[in-house]
Protein backbone atom coordinates (compact mmCIF):
# COMPACT_ATOMS: atom_id res chain seq x y z
CA UNK A 1 0.00 0.00 0.00
CA UNK A 2 0.88 3.65 -0.70
CA UNK A 3 -0.54 6.65 0.78
CA UNK A 4 0.06 10.04 -1.03
CA UNK A 5 -0.74 13.35 1.21
CA UNK A 6 -1.39 16.46 -1.17
CA UNK A 7 -0.53 20.13 0.44
CA UNK A 8 0.19 23.51 -1.51
CA UNK A 9 -3.32 24.22 -2.27
CA UNK A 10 -5.26 27.91 -1.42
CA UNK A 11 -6.68 30.31 -2.75
CA UNK A 12 -4.87 33.15 -5.00
CA UNK A 13 -5.58 35.27 -7.76
CA UNK A 14 -5.74 34.69 -11.59
CA UNK A 15 -2.32 35.32 -12.73
CA UNK A 16 -0.82 34.12 -9.35
CA UNK A 17 1.49 30.83 -8.64
CA UNK A 18 0.82 27.70 -6.42
CA UNK A 19 3.17 24.52 -5.73
CA UNK A 20 1.76 21.84 -5.10
CA UNK A 21 3.36 18.98 -3.06
CA UNK A 22 2.57 15.20 -2.62
CA UNK A 23 4.32 12.62 -0.23
CA UNK A 24 4.71 9.30 -0.36
CA UNK A 25 4.39 6.89 2.38
CA UNK A 26 3.63 3.20 3.21
CA UNK A 27 5.10 0.72 0.80
CA UNK A 28 7.19 3.74 -1.54
CA UNK A 29 8.90 2.93 -4.46
CA UNK A 30 10.39 5.47 -6.51
CA UNK A 31 9.62 3.10 -9.90
CA UNK A 32 6.12 4.29 -9.37
CA UNK A 33 5.15 7.48 -11.78
CA UNK A 34 3.15 9.80 -10.60
CA UNK A 35 0.28 11.81 -12.02
CA UNK A 36 -1.43 15.25 -11.11
CA UNK A 37 -5.41 15.41 -11.81
CA UNK A 38 -8.15 17.50 -11.10
CA UNK A 39 -11.62 17.72 -10.57
CA UNK A 40 -14.13 21.02 -10.68
CA UNK A 41 -17.59 20.74 -9.16
CA UNK A 42 -19.85 18.96 -11.61
CA UNK A 43 -17.27 17.89 -13.85
CA UNK A 44 -15.52 14.62 -14.41
CA UNK A 45 -11.84 14.19 -13.31
CA UNK A 46 -9.09 15.38 -16.01
CA UNK A 47 -5.18 14.47 -16.22
CA UNK A 48 -2.85 17.49 -15.74
CA UNK A 49 0.83 16.36 -15.45
CA UNK A 50 2.32 12.95 -14.83
CA UNK A 51 6.44 12.27 -14.75
CA UNK A 52 8.12 9.20 -14.78
CA UNK A 53 10.02 7.52 -12.32
CA UNK A 54 13.36 8.47 -12.99
CA UNK A 55 11.99 11.82 -13.54
CA UNK A 56 13.19 12.25 -17.38
CA UNK A 57 9.75 11.75 -18.71
CA UNK A 58 7.06 14.00 -18.23
CA UNK A 59 3.27 15.05 -19.88
CA UNK A 60 0.96 17.53 -19.90
CA UNK A 61 -2.64 18.39 -20.57
CA UNK A 62 -2.55 21.05 -23.75
CA UNK A 63 -4.27 23.09 -20.90
CA UNK A 64 -1.70 23.66 -18.94
CA UNK A 65 1.40 22.94 -20.97
CA UNK A 66 3.70 26.37 -20.84
CA UNK A 67 2.43 27.29 -17.14
CA UNK A 68 2.83 24.32 -15.18
CA UNK A 69 5.65 22.05 -14.17
CA UNK A 70 5.60 18.48 -12.64
CA UNK A 71 8.98 17.18 -11.22
CA UNK A 72 10.23 14.70 -8.13
CA UNK A 73 12.20 13.90 -5.80
CA UNK A 74 12.76 10.53 -5.60
CA UNK A 75 14.79 11.00 -1.87
CA UNK A 76 12.23 12.76 -0.66
CA UNK A 77 9.07 10.67 -1.84
CA UNK A 78 7.85 14.01 -3.07
CA UNK A 79 6.00 15.02 -5.94
CA UNK A 80 5.53 18.40 -7.34
CA UNK A 81 3.35 20.70 -9.09
CA UNK A 82 4.45 24.38 -9.61
CA UNK A 83 1.82 26.20 -11.09
CA UNK A 84 2.15 29.75 -12.97
CA UNK A 85 -0.34 32.22 -14.59
CA UNK A 86 -3.15 30.66 -12.85
CA UNK A 87 -6.53 31.00 -14.50
CA UNK A 88 -9.99 31.32 -12.87
CA UNK A 89 -10.88 27.60 -15.01
CA UNK A 90 -7.74 25.99 -13.03
CA UNK A 91 -9.56 25.41 -10.05
CA UNK A 92 -10.99 22.52 -8.43
CA UNK A 93 -9.64 19.97 -6.36
CA UNK A 94 -6.05 18.63 -7.68
CA UNK A 95 -5.34 14.78 -6.99
CA UNK A 96 -1.88 13.35 -6.41
CA UNK A 97 -1.61 9.34 -7.89
CA UNK A 98 0.62 6.77 -8.26
CA UNK A 99 0.63 4.13 -10.83
CA UNK A 100 3.06 0.75 -11.12
CA UNK A 101 2.62 0.27 -15.10
CA UNK A 102 4.32 3.66 -16.17
CA UNK A 103 3.45 7.07 -17.42
CA UNK A 104 -0.62 7.47 -18.47
CA UNK A 105 -2.43 10.26 -19.41
CA UNK A 106 -5.67 8.03 -18.07
CA UNK A 107 -6.68 8.02 -14.46
CA UNK A 108 -8.00 4.40 -14.21
CA UNK A 109 -4.14 3.19 -14.39
CA UNK A 110 -3.67 4.99 -11.31
CA UNK A 111 -3.75 2.61 -8.00
CA UNK A 112 -3.07 4.78 -5.28
CA UNK A 113 -4.73 8.29 -4.35
CA UNK A 114 -4.80 11.13 -2.11
CA UNK A 115 -6.97 13.03 -0.32
CA UNK A 116 -7.02 16.37 -2.76
CA UNK A 117 -6.36 19.63 -1.76
CA UNK A 118 -8.32 22.51 -3.18
CA UNK A 119 -6.93 25.18 -5.51
CA UNK A 120 -9.13 28.41 -6.00
CA UNK A 121 -8.02 30.92 -8.52
CA UNK A 122 -10.47 34.13 -8.69
CA UNK A 123 -10.61 36.48 -11.36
Amino acid sequence: QVQLVESGGGLVQAGGSLRLSCVASGRTSSSYAMGWFRQAPGKEREFVAAIGWSGGNTAYADSVKGRFTISRDNAKNTVYLQMNSLKPEDTGVYYCAANPFGLDRNYIMYHYWGQGTQVTVSS
